[in-house]
């Protein structure tokens, strides 16, 4: 699903060789780590269990209305009751069909599938469905889909009834959100700030059985599977946070298949084990609107044309990124389909901002002597440390002077939030857990966003993200979105630098495992050792 092999080389700057000599000096520590965890060695048999290395250990012990949700769905663990489609268009799930009603449409009826069970033995219901989507309304810190639709669920004979303060044309879509799966009764408190416990109560086709705190996770087939049963016997998760430990885990065979392969082992491992899967996370730089230089739209222009996203990938990613198109990237393939300059580099000297392929485009000034701006970004992603000294570099040429302030993020985003610096360098994800990029482009760039890093208030984007928020899913709506990114490029707020790739490792005998964009799917029934 929109991955390619890694199939190209580039040349190594300086910097490049050093990580890379770094990463070879790592190996043999790293090796035996993961050996360690994973119990066993060398290669994987054919129609054996599947060793799994995953980046994030879980952060809430798999509860499921937290992050973790992603990892329960990347097991075929627990299911929702609507999936998406590579466009992001609702597909069946748990629910095999749902209906916007005519006469009140801030309600939806939902069809439950027949014949699921939950890995406990009991079975699906609509009552069942009805009740996991309440509880998770009602929690202490209900999933982020769910802000602003104050949900109500019940049900109606066989049917599930969802109802949302106003009419809500991506409910569907809100309900494909992992941290929206539907468990057994038995995995949820008796409170509402309880843990939810996911051992043994998911549908999928594979039933979670041990989890071993931050260290590993234990999958069954699950033989009683309502869909097609597993290719697979089991799946043995290790949580390897370590790049290093990561990339010698495939290099060794010590694990099956690896999530995001740091690009600084890319060189270690044979290229035919990688596939590069687009990624919905643009680095973008946002500008203060609000206060300093950037109040200068002219200004903010300047620093667009004189930004090199090409050098940036290049020199950073070592070619493993897109410079950016815009807001949207590969990741959502109907972006660059429908855009009036389809895929052509946004920023920099051969932008389509430069070129005017932005109606709107504010035009570059020239910039006043001495100007000196504050860029602040974080450490917990390496790549933006080393962005923001390349960023400094080219923004000199023109004559701004930038004083840099990298720490790492939970220290530094209270100050970009109070708007504290003049930029601000982030890698941000441009779906969130309804697979839309509306609610993200609300945050960061409506005069109410909640993450308004730009501060920018236009009436212009603010009717644009109007528009599009409620028009229904489906290309119209895609259109709206994109007319909407169309605004918020035009104000040079923020500028686009790149879009993000990741790296999977997949053994070679490894078969079937999804390369998916979202980070939903990555082991299904038909993954398979052969």
């Amino acid at each position: 699903m929109n991955a390619t092999s890694l199939t190209h080389t580039t040349i190594p700057s300086p910097e490049v060789s050093r990580r890379r000599l770094l990463a070879l000096l790592g190996l043999g520590a790293s090796t035996a780590a993961v050996a360690a965890c994973s119990g066993r060695t060398g290669t994987g048999s054919a129609g054996g269990r599947i060793r799994l290395a995953m980046l994030q250990p879980p952060r809430s012990g798999l509860n499921p209305l937290s992050d973790d949700a992603f990892k329960l769905s990347r097991w075929s663990c627990a299911e929702t009751l609507i999936n998406l489609d590579a466009e992001g268009n609702a597909v069946a799930g748990l629910a095999t069909a749902w209906e916007q009603q005519a006469d009140n449409p801030a309600t939806w009826r939902l069809t439950i599938r027949d014949g699921v069970t939950f890995h406990d033995g009991t079975a699906l219901d609509a009552a069942r469905a009805a009740a996991c989507l309440t509880f998770a309304a009602g929690y202490t810190t209900p999933p982020r889909v769910l802000d602003g639709t104050s949900l109500t669920a019940t049900a109606e004979g066989g049917t599930l009834v969802v109802t949302t303060a106003t009419p809500d044309p991506l409910l569907p879509q809100r309900l494909s959100s992992p941290q929206l799966a539907i468990l057994a009764a038995a995995a949820y408190p008796d409170g509402n700030d309880g843990a939810v416990n996911p051992v043994g109560h998911g549908t999928g086709a594979f039933r979670l059985t041990k989890v071993n705190g931050t260290a590993g996770a234990t999958l069954e087939r699950n033989d009683k599977y309502w869909g097609t049963k597993a290719a697979a016997p089991g799946i043995d998760v290790t949580f390897v946070p370590d790049g290093t430990a990561r990339g010698a885990a495939l290099r060794t065979g010590e694990a099956d298949l690896v999530e995001a392969v740091p690009v600084a082992q890319a060189t270690t491992l044979d290229e035919a084990l990688l596939h590069e899967v687009p990624m919905p996370r643009t680095a973008t730089l946002y500008l203060n609107t609000r206060s300093g230089p950037f109040t200068d739209p002219a200004l903010r222009a300047a620093v667009r044309d004189a930004v090199d996203p090409a050098a940036l990938v290049t020199g950073v990613y070592e070619g493993h990124a897109d410079p950016a198109a815009g807001l949207l990237g590969p990741a959502l393939p109907w972006a660059a389909q429908q855009r009036a300059w389809g895929s052509t580099t946004y920023a920099g000297t051969s932008g389509a901002a430069a070129t005017g392929k932005v109606p709107g485009a504010t035009t570059a000034g020239s910039v006043p002597a001495g100007t000196t701006v504050t860029l602040g970004s974080y450490t917990d992603r390496p790549e933006l440390a080393e962005i923001v000294g390349l960023l400094a570099d080219q923004l000199k040429k023109i004559g701004v002077n930038v004083t840099q302030d990298v720490r790492e993020y939970s220290q530094m985003e209270a100050d970009a939030l109070a708007g504290k610096f003049d930029m601000v360098l982030l890698s941000r994800a441009t779906v969130l857990d309804s697979g839309d990029p509306v609610a993200y482009m609300v945050s960061d760039f409506s005069s109410s966003g909640s993450f308004a890093l730009s501060f920018l208030s236009d009436a212009a984007v603010d009717q644009a993200l109007t528009t599009a928020g409620a028009t229904a899913a489906g290309p119209e709506r895609q259109k709206a979105i994109l007319a909407a990114e169309q605004a918020i490029l035009a104000t040079t707020a923020a500028v686009p630098l790149l879009h993000e790739r990741v790296l999977q490792g997949e053994a070679a005998g490894l078969k079937g495992a999804e390369r998916d964009p979202r980070e939903r799917a990555l082991i299904t029934s038909a993954t398979a050792l052969t």
